[in-house]
């Protein structure tokens, strides 16, 4: 079924449908400080503006993407407008959906992600705000960690990428790293994503792995052969496994002992 969103007649900067420049007061920009090997792709969602009657389907492409093509075009800086005109409707962005890819080695299925969000409203109580300082910059802080565990006959290492949001207080939280402002405060200001990479990778699931002062070794579990390989108390029967590089292992990350 195709979502239909209701608003206003025909609004301001109708030029921005043939691609004016836009001015600070019609813009954003959002940015992102990620570890290497770190990107960003976004979509920017707009609804009809507050008081609109007008309405747009998703048909009409009332969403922006940026960094679609992050392997390959990524660029941290997005200049995001505020308010857009599609078919005569004057839109607000409402939402920033976000993933945050990075990748792990050299072939193109070395990679994982994660979401998160910037929601944007007319109002919002003050508990839930972002904040901005002098110079019109706000952040969203975050942490993610990689998540290890192996797949297929060979046991071959996979990533997984999981990311939390940091709190003032600096503590990693058990939620995502999602930011909200409402629209009068975004007006010529920059929002930045901050994401620091955990310094230890951990397992994808507990009892899976057991943990020495070198590294990590994969339980054997029923044989070579058993995908899920519990450890189930068994500590001493273990088994190697393939790094994405083709390495074969049996400690991890070091990969000989």
């Amino acid at each position: 079924m195709t979502r239909i969103f209701k608003g206003g007649v025909l609004g301001s900067c109708m030029a921005l449908v043939a691609g004016c420049v836009m001015g600070k007061s019609e813009s954003f920009t959002f940015t992102a400080d990620l570890p290497p090997n770190f990107a960003y792709y976004a979509v920017a969602k707009y609804a009809p503006a507050k008081g609109e009657t007008c309405t747009v389907t998703l048909d009409d492409n009332p969403y922006l993407g940026f960094n679609r093509e992050w392997r390959t075009a990524y660029k941290p800086e997005s200049e995001i407008p505020i308010y857009r005109t599609v078919k005569g409707c004057r839109l607000a962005i409402y939402k920033i959906d976000l993933e945050i890819n990075a990748t792990y080695g050299e072939t193109r299925g070395d990679f994982s992600g994660d979401t998160t969000a910037v929601i944007i409203r007319d109002h919002l109580e003050e508990q839930y705000k972002g904040t901005f300082n002098n110079a019109g910059e706000s952040s969203i802080s975050g942490q993610c960690q990689w998540l290890f565990r192996t797949v297929g006959p060979e046991r071959y290492i996979i990533k997984l990428l999981d990311c939390k949001k940091i709190d003032d207080q600096g503590w990693v939280t058990k939620g995502r790293p999602v930011g909200a402002y409402t629209l009068d405060q975004l007006p010529g200001k920059t929002v930045t994503l901050k994401i620091k990479l955990a310094d230890e990778e951990r397992p994808g699931w507990g009892d899976t792995w057991v943990k020495f002062p070198n590294g990590w070794k994969r339980c054997m579990g029923k044989s070579f052969e058993d995908q899920d390989a519990y450890c189930f108390g068994n500590h001493k029967d273990f088994s190697s496994f393939k790094m994405p590089d083709g390495r074969s292992c049996t400690i991890y990350p070091g990969c000989t002992e």
